[in-house]
C-alpha cells in the first residue's frame, strides 16, 4: 500500500511530528495500561508520568491509541484523560481488531502489537511498555499465543520491557522468538528479567550494558535488511521486584481459578494482573508502575542514541 494510503488512517501529534521531522528522538507508549492497567485516576497519572519521564531524558512521548477511528501516534493531556475515564469500556485491540475499529470509528486501547504497527506507520523505532505477552502456559492445549510474538518477528520497532509477563511460559515464549528471529537483548542482566522478578533462569541472547551499544545494534539490524523487532530486556529496579516463589505461587492459584471460571482469549492477561494485584495487596500494582517508568527512561535513552547513531552519519 503507498504511504499516502497508510497516512490517510494516521494522525501524529503535532509535537511527534515535529521530532520525526527534526530527526530527534521519539518513543512510543501504549494505551492499554491507560484503560485496562488501573483505576482512574491512577491510570491518568501514571501515563502523563510516564510521558514525563520520556521527556526527561530527551525524547518525545507519542502514547498510542485509535480514537473515532483514528490511529493516534501522541495525545493530548485531554484525549489521555478521556480514555482513562471510559477505562475497560474501550475495547482492548490487537492487529486483528484495528481494522474493525477503524472501520467502525470506534475507540480502542492498544497492545503492544497494535501499538508497534501505529509506531512503525508514524516512523518511531523505539516503544517503551510493561511486559510483553507470550506462549501462555497450557498452550500445547490450548494454542493460546499472544499476536505480540508475531508483531516482533515482523515489525521493525524495538519494543523496551522487563521481560515476559510472569503468568506466561517464559521457556517456550523464548523458543517461539527464536524461531522467528527476534533478538532478546538483556540490558545489564543475562538472564531474562520475569516482569515482577528481577531475574529467572533463562539466559538471553545477548547483554549490553549501555544504550549506545543497543542503539548501534538496531540501527546495523535494521541497515543490514534484517527485518522485524526486537526485545530489550530491562529488569524490574531491585526494591521493587516481588520474591520470585511467592509470585509463583500467586500466579498458581490465579491460573486455577480462572481454568475454572472458564475465563479464556484477551480477558486472561488482565484478570490476572487484577487477581494477582488483590492477592499481593497491591505490591504487584506498585511494582508494574515502577518497570514501566524504568522502561520509558531506558527507552528514551536508546532512541535519543538511536537518532545520534543513525543521522550522523
Amino acid at each position: 500500500m503507498p504511504p499516502d494510503a497508510v497516512n490517510s488512517f494516521l494522525d501524529i501529534q503535532p509535537d511527534v511530528e515535529a521530532a520525526l521531522t527534526d530527526k530527534q528522538a521519539v518513543v512510543a507508549l501504549e494505551s492499554t495500561i491507560i484503560c485496562h492497567g488501573m483505576p482512574y485516576p491512577q491510570n491518568v497519572e501514571t501515563a502523563l508520568q510516564v510521558e514525563n519521564i520520556v521527556r526527561e531524558n530527551g525524547a518525545t512521548p507519542a502514547t498510542v491509541a485509535v480514537l473515532d477511528g483514528r490511529l493516534k501516534a501522541g495525545l493530548t493531556e485531554d484525549e489521555i484523560d478521556y480514555l482513562g475515564q471510559k477505562g475497560k469500556r474501550v475495547t482492548k485491540a490487537s492487529r486483528r481488531d484495528l481494522p474493525i475499529i477503524v472501520s467502525r470509528r470506534q475507540d480502542a486501547a492498544t497492545t503492544v502489537a497494535s501499538t508497534m504497527i501505529i509506531a512503525n506507520m508514524a516512523g518511531i523505532d523505539l516503544f517503551a511498555t510493561g511486559g510483553i505477552g507470550g506462549v501462555h502456559r497450557g498452550a500445547e492445549q490450548s494454542m493460546d499465543i499472544s499476536a505480540d510474538l508475531q508483531e516482533l518477528a515482523q515489525t521493525n520497532v524495538a519494543v523496551v520491557c522487563a521481560g515476559v509477563k510472569s503468568i506466561l511460559d517464559i521457556g517456550l515464549t523464548l523458543e517461539y522468538l527464536e524461531t522467528h528471529g527476534v533478538p532478546v537483548v538483556g540490558y545489564r542482566t543475562d538472564t531474562l528479567p520475569a516482569f515482577y522478578s528481577h531475574s529467572s533462569r533463562f539466559p538471553v541472547d545477548c547483554r549490553l550494558d549501555n544504550a549506545r551499544d543497543v542503539a548501534r545494534m538496531l540501527c546495523v539490524k535494521w541497515d543490514m535488511g534484517v527485518g522485524g523487532g526486537a526485545v530489550i530486556a530491562n529488569p524490574v529496579p531491585s526494591e521493587h521486584a516481588l520474591d520470585p516463589a511467592e509470585i509463583d505461587a500467586v500466579i498458581s492459584a490465579a491460573l486455577q481459578t480462572m481454568k475454572s471460571s472458564g475465563i479464556t482469549g484477551k480477558n486472561t492477561t488482565p484478570y490476572l494482573l487484577a487477581s494477582i494485584a488483590e492477592k499481593t495487596g497491591g505490591r504487584s500494582l506498585a511494582a508494574n508502575i515502577e518497570l514501566v517508568y524504568n522502561n520509558a527512561r531506558l527507552a528514551a535513552q536508546i532512541a535519543v542514541e538511536f537518532c545520534r547513531e543513525r543521522y550522523s552519519r
